[in-house]
């Protein structure tokens, strides 16, 4: 029994990619991602609307309310990052360089002419309600425990992100349909193998990008085609190798 439990557990992530290179554009390719040792112990999110009323002399009680709009989500959360039982690695110090540089202007972002810090996509196993295309407003890391040589090997990270707003919804999952959740237009070298490495960290995946874009022949891949990328949530749990 404890086989099985180990093996249904699903361990939280946060997808680390390349922010996008046009306003209203679609997240670039992946620049890392923070696996976490152990999942939160909770999970602050918020919502928030906009409503606002003017006075009027017609109403005793005050004017009827006008919606103004939806405020994007907001969600905090903590990362623990241990090794202590590997004194000499450097793991918890990358990790958390690789949060901190989530506030930090992406060199890539640069060269585009549009400056940006990386966009972030948080999930955790069918918890689909946290999971939205966010950027990271803030991260705050408290070092508790270092090696002899200085190496830090226990740290607590405190996120905060915040949702990057969509004018679409996603698709009915009764409907059967994948909700494609960014697009992607393809450069020379591309593969569907090597894009779900990049989108989903297992390159065996590639049919779910070439069954979303009736696909036949996953060979003949031009550059400069424009493909859409499920999103994780609308993934199998495995794909055949190619």
């Amino acid at each position: 029994m404890a086989g099985t439990a180990a093996r249904g557990l699903s361990r939280a992530s946060l997808a680390i990619h390349q922010p996008p290179t046009d306003l209203g554009g679609a997240m670039g390719g992946r620049i890392g991602e923070v696996r976490f040792q152990f999942n939160p112990d909770q999970l602050r999110l918020s919502r928030s609307a906009n409503w606002h009323t003017e006075p009027a002399v017609a109403y005793t009680r005050g004017a009827p309310p006008k919606f103004t709009g939806s405020e994007p989500a907001r969600l905090q959360l903590e990362v623990f990052l241990d090794r202590s039982a590997s004194p000499s690695s450097k793991d918890v110090q990358q990790q958390v360089e690789l949060l901190l540089s989530c506030c930090e202007v992406t060199p890539q972002s640069i060269d585009a002419k549009a400056p940006s810090p990386p966009w972030v996509e948080f999930s955790w196993g069918s918890f689909s309600t946290v999971q939205f295309v966010a950027y990271v407003t803030s991260v705050a890391a408290t070092y508790t425990l270092f090696s002899p040589s200085g190496v830090p090997i226990r740290a607590t990270c405190s996120l905060s992100l915040t949702e990057v707003a969509t004018a679409t919804k996603k698709q009915n999952p009764t409907s059967g349909a994948l909700s494609a959740r960014r697009a992607h237009r393809t450069v020379a070298g591309d593969s569907l193998a090597s894009l779900a490495w990049r989108e989903y960290g297992d390159a065996t995946r590639w049919r779910v990008i070439a069954e979303a874009n009736g696909i036949d022949d996953p060979t003949r891949l031009r550059p400069g085609t424009e493909l859409l990328l499920p999103s994780t949530t609308d993934l199998p749990e495995t794909q055949g190798a190619p």
